[in-house]
């Protein structure tokens, strides 16, 4: 098998800010609580009329572009969502026909905030394997279409956006730049973040969530280094899902990752599940905080509760 690598990045936003005193007018809440509490100071919402499609399309086009290849040198499109806008026809499918990428084999992926390392290793996984050349793999998600606006602790989290990569072949005699997935599930904790039936709103037991994260999840990141024969010292940024500054804070912790070092995009994005990982990406490359050739540790985790790790190579 050859090896496999990110080539580019790109991600996209709504234009619609909503800031926490915006939340206050509507929700029993303020400013203070949902930064001491999650860390947030504002986030996006998609318009009425965007789509996840829309969405995932706009960062897609992003990622192809600064990958510099040309729509049909992609024969592979995986879109990770839990929020498509209708289960039938996929959205990778939709995205693909929009970017002018003819006939590539497309598939959405649910492992809600998990969902882009699960898409980015299948992608990898195929790339090494000969099954495609070129991936396109995509986080979008239009989380506030399935939240109780009225319902605080899940209100004032959650929020709508699209990050993406394009994976390709290693160059020859380089080693492989995405690193073996550790992923797994905890399926006996599945209730603890669910969609309910009568609502259709978003639930969760965050206080379940935050045990289980800031304590399980550290062995599965160092793991990923270990199986990509680094230690996190080497780490030059940690991406995690952008769940809760809390946590993603605890976690970097007890890698003993500086501060400095770890993505923070939820403080103005929000949780956007499976996208916040590729958007975090993007905009810490805007920003000049990566530095290509330099590992970065990726950790994913969420809903199911599924979580999975890998470390890359920057591009």
């Amino acid at each position: 098998m050859s090896g496999s690598r990110i080539l580019a990045f790109g991600g996209y936003q709504p234009d619609r800010v909503v800031t926490n005193d915006d939340l206050a007018r509507t929700v029993d809440t303020d400013d203070g609580w949902i930064r001491a509490r999650v860390g947030i100071e504002s986030r996006r919402v998609a318009a009425p009329e965007e789509t996840v499609a829309d969405m995932a399309e706009a960062a897609g086009a992003k990622a192809l572009a600064a990958s510099g290849l040309p729509p049909a040198s992609i024969d592979l499109v995986v879109v990770a969502t839990c929020t498509p806008d209708v289960p039938i026809p996929n959205v990778a499918a939709q995205v693909a026909h929009r970017l002018g990428v003819v006939a590539p084999a497309a598939y959405d992926l649910n492992a809600a905030c998990a969902g882009f390392c699960y898409a980015l290793a299948a992608a990898s996984d195929s790339v090494r394997a000969g099954s495609a050349r070129h991936a396109l793999v995509i986080g979008a998600e239009k989380m506030t279409a399935w939240l109780d606006w009225s319902d605080r602790s899940t209100c004032i989290i959650f929020a709508d956006g699209a990050g993406a990569a394009v994976v390709g072949p290693a160059r020859d005699g380089e080693p492989s730049g995405i690193g073996p997935v550790v992923w797994g599930s905890a399926g006996d904790q599945a209730e603890r973040i669910t969609i309910t039936g009568d609502t259709h709103a978003i639930r969760q037991d965050g206080q379940a969530v935050f045990r289980w994260a800031t304590t399980a999840l550290h062995p599965v990141a160092l793991e990923a280094c270990t199986r990509a024969g680094i230690t996190p010292a080497d780490v030059s940024a940690f991406v995690p899902h952008q769940a809760n500054l809390r946590i993603i804070e605890a976690i970097a912790r007890k890698l003993g990752i500086p501060r400095e070092r770890m993505a923070d995009d939820i403080v103005h994005a929000g949780n956007t599940s499976s996208a916040s990982i590729p958007l975090a990406l993007s905009r810490m490359a805007e920003q000049g905080r990566l530095q290509p050739g330099t590992p970065a540790l990726l950790l994913g985790f969420g809903a199911g509760l599924s979580y999975a790790a890998q470390v890359i190579t920057l591009p």
